[in-house]
């Protein structure tokens, strides 16, 4: 049995990797860790934003990371995803009379639209901030000839 999709119409034609996008954002919905926000940004608020230029947005993705070093975090672009790893590893040594904090992975991933440029991250108080640049996008009316045969 094949399973139909909204994607299937004949009227949309090569929205294939629109609707792989969409299966890989609803499987990653489910990921409760870490906490995160989004936000959008003054391009003035952005540190990283400096000597760039450019109009359009600026995007803000914060992770609470508290506990991970810079070292433990890793954060790269996989194709049109963004994901963000944090690995710790348990400290053999230690002996716990309690243990509330587990050492602890994880990785969250985050797809963007074309055109995002990455502006840098930073790592200030348990927080990790990504900021993101969307371009306005060019405006492109282009005209079609329309060839006569006879």
């Amino acid at each position: 049995m094949s399973r139909m999709s909204a994607f299937s119409s004949p009227f949309l034609l090569g929205f294939d990797e629109v609707e792989r996008v969409l299966d890989r954002v609803a499987k990653g919905a489910n990921e409760g860790y870490p906490p995160y926000n989004i936000e959008r940004l003054d391009p003035t608020e952005s540190k990283l934003l400096e000597g760039n230029g450019g109009s359009g947005d600026v995007l803000r993705i914060t992770l609470a990371v508290a506990g991970f070093t810079r070292d433990q975090l890793d954060v790269t672009l996989e194709e049109s995803q963004l994901v963000i790893r944090g690995r710790q590893v348990d400290d053999q040594s230690r002996q716990y009379l309690h243990r509330g904090i587990a050492a602890r992975q994880f990785q969250r991933s985050f797809v963007l639209a074309e055109g995002i440029e990455i502006l840098g991250a930073e790592l200030k108080d348990g927080l990790l901030s990504i900021d993101l640049a969307r371009p306005e996008p060019e405006k492109v009316v282009r005209k079609i000839a329309i060839d006569v045969k006879e």
